[in-house]
């Protein structure tokens, strides 16, 4: 089984990703190349120490088609999936989040934000 570690800085705050547990989910990372977000998100969770199984899209079609049925039939990456569940675009948070066996922390919609704080 894949094991997360360590622990991850993001906006000030230390995350811990899950315990000393050896049953953590395993983690399926997919990316493309070129993608900044993407980047990102491996850095991310390599420094909190999650190991993560890469598929490019590109070179996999059927990783592109699974992207697909999970992102209303677009090619977004990253795209990881933890155990079971799928998460399209997700924050180092939230994959940390699913594997300490928790729920995600919403995510408002930036128009909603940027409404509330008087941004448009």
């Amino acid at each position: 089984m894949r094991r997360a570690t360590g622990k991850v800085r993001l906006h000030d705050r230390v995350l811990s990703p899950v315990g000393d547990d050896d049953q953590c989910p395993a983690v399926t990372f997919y990316w493309r190349p070129g993608c900044s977000f993407c980047s990102s998100l491996r850095y991310r969770l390599a420094e909190a120490g999650v190991e993560v199984e890469e598929r490019n899209i590109w070179d996999d079609p059927e990783a592109a088609s699974f992207v697909r049925s999970v992102a209303r039939g677009n090619e977004t990456v990253p795209t990881v999936v933890v155990g079971d569940v799928p998460l399209v675009n997700p924050t180092a948070a939230e994959v940390l989040a699913r594997l300490r066996g928790e729920e995600p922390p919403l995510r408002a919609p930036a128009r909603l934000v940027r409404r509330l704080l008087g941004g448009g």
